[in-house]
């Protein structure tokens, strides 16, 4: 398990944001080290990653969000499907990964990145209308929601510096069984699965904990 490439974005103009700056969501492999590190609370933090810019810090980054990752494996699928070159970071992921389970990785689940960095998955990615002009593939939101290979973010829990190439090792994985998959079908098309999130206890993200327990109160009646 490793990392094909390290993707840093700087600002696009994009007319399907409302962000005064357009969009992060272009981003390029880059040679060399990059530092990660936590970028601070939603709203507030960007991007984990040294030079990498996250223009909506409303709707995206913050410590929850630090990095996304996605596999070149559902990288390759998508090309053959879309009949069309993807290079790695085209999705906006800052780690392209290979031989890594990202679908199927468990929130909270950790994976130690290069000599020193460290991370923990918290959530899948929700496609949005800037990634949909980004793609320019029709009916792109329910292509990807059906497909159900959203990609991870994950929180930094050591900081420190990678490269292209680096090892991937997962070093905890939880009991439960609450998966990067799971969840996303949980926050899209399968709501009855949002009570099944609270599993993943402090891992879980507050903003999806607060709504798989309204769900759940709800659900009881």
């Amino acid at each position: 398990m490793k990392l094909l490439s390290v993707n840093l974005g700087r600002p696009t103009p994009c007319r399907h944001t409302t962000a005064e700056g357009g969009t992060g969501i272009d981003k390029r492999p880059v040679d060399g080290t990059v530092a990660v590190s936590a970028p601070g609370p939603k709203g507030v933090g960007g991007s984990g990653l040294a030079g990498d810019a996250v223009v909506d810090l409303r709707h995206h980054g913050g410590d929850d969000q630090a990095v996304y990752a996605y596999a070149r494996e559902d990288l390759d699928d998508w090309q053959r499907e879309l009949g069309r070159e993807l290079a790695n970071g085209v999705f906006g992921e800052n780690l392209t990964t290979s031989g890594v389970e990202v679908t199927g990785a468990r929130i909270g689940e950790r994976w130690r990145v290069g000599p020193r960095l460290l991370l923990e998955v918290t959530s899948p990615r929700i496609p949005c209308r800037t990634f949909h002009a980004w793609l320019g593939e029709r009916g792109w939101i329910r292509r990807f929601t059906q497909a159900a290979v959203p990609g991870a973010y994950l929180r930094v829990i050591e900081p420190g510096e990678i490269r292209a190439g680096d090892a991937v090792e997962v070093t905890h994985r939880p009991d439960h069984e609450v998966t990067i998959g799971l969840m996303f079908q949980a926050l899209t098309t399968r709501r009855e699965l949002l009570p099944r999130l609270l599993e993943a206890d402090a891992a879980l993200p507050e903003e999806a904990r607060e709504k798989a327990r309204k769900y759940a109160e709800r659900a009881a009646g």
